[in-house]
């Protein structure tokens, strides 16, 4: 039996923008899949403030909905933080699509709410998280186009059965690429959950640094990638700590082990396919027996648009049973 078997948590929210540190939350889901099924949880938010009409288009929630039919924030945060928390405490991952803007997102509202950060509540660093995005860059990292959870849905066969960028649906569909990526690089199945956590910091760090040394090469300016994953909070201890951040330490490359050319990291989830970058040389990150490019530049990071629209009769549909999603944009 390993951690493929649940149970797992999957988060996801859909916000007022893309800015993890004044950006609203304005639906949340958490849906837990274990032996007995799929079981999912939903909020509706009044965010307290207006709901821009380009993040209204792709969600589907504007401002006199969500401020008609949404609860007040403070009582929802804590509602999901809670939830997390108790998780964790259980060994249950918590499992979401380009983790790092949902976490930040959820702990910046956390704390604008004087209420304790899911970091706070646990003692140290939220973990075991796994990102279905990490991985697949991680384990597929030579593969062209885009990497949407809509794209990885067409990647992964994973069949459509409800609208994305509604946080519940998004969940539903997040768990399944996992389920089909691990189906895919079984090895990642054979990994206990920290060593799993700490392959997706290292992964994650390397793709991130490699994406921002070729935008450099190529004099690109605003933020890139933060470096960090899959929280503020990691990288925080690691400052504490004097160490660069959390993960797999890097070990010097042998010498019997080329250094093949790299194409251009895949970009940030959102952002335009780019050419290939110049080769990196040097240092490599030793994960489980893979190997990952390692230069140094953190920056911080611009997610993806994220999305909503609220269906509560779609909980009561997916309850209790296992769900695949998503071919639709």
């Amino acid at each position: 039996m390993t951690w493929t078997d649940g149970p797992l948590l999957g988060f996801d929210t859909e916000t007022t923008g893309v800015d993890t540190d004044h950006d609203r939350i304005v639906t949340a889901a958490l849906v837990r899949r274990d032996r007995d099924g799929t079981h999912v949880r939903t909020w509706l938010v009044d965010p307290g403030v207006e709901i821009p009409e380009g993040a209204s288009a792709i969600h589907g929630i504007s401002t006199e909905h969500a401020r008609e039919h949404g609860v007040e924030p403070r009582g929802a945060l804590e509602e999901i933080a809670t939830a997390i928390a108790d998780a964790v405490r259980e060994g249950v991952p918590v499992v979401a699509y380009n983790a790092s803007f949902d976490l930040c997102l959820l702990e910046s509202e956390l704390r604008r709410h004087d209420l304790p950060t899911v970091e706070d509540r646990l003692g140290g660093e939220l973990r075991p998280v796994i990102d279905p995005l990490v991985l697949d860059r991680a384990e597929d990292r030579y593969r062209s186009g885009k990497r949407k959870l809509v794209d990885l849905c067409g990647v992964y066969q994973v069949v459509d059965t409800g609208s994305l960028h509604t946080a519940d649906v998004d969940v539903v569909a997040t768990l399944d690429v996992l389920e089909r990526i691990v189906g895919r690089f079984p090895h990642l199945g054979d990994l206990d959950l920290v060593s799993l956590h700490d392959y997706q910091v290292t992964a994650h760090r390397a793709w991130a640094e490699a994406f921002n040394a070729w935008r450099s090469e190529r004099g690109r300016t605003g933020p890139g990638a933060e470096s960090t994953w899959p929280s503020r909070a990691a990288s925080r201890a690691a400052a504490a700590a004097g160490a660069p951040a959390t993960g797999t330490p890097l070990e010097p490359l042998p010498a019997a082990v080329p250094v093949a050319p790299s194409p251009a990291p895949a970009a940030p989830v959102g952002a335009p396919a780019a050419a290939a970058p110049a080769p990196v040389g040097g240092l490599a990150a030793r994960v489980t027996g893979r190997f990952a490019t390692q230069p140094a530049l953190p920056v911080p990071v611009t997610p993806e648009p994220v999305a909503i629209r609220h269906d509560p009769a779609r909980d009561r549909r997916f309850a209790g049973r296992p769900i695949q999603d998503t071919l639709i944009a």
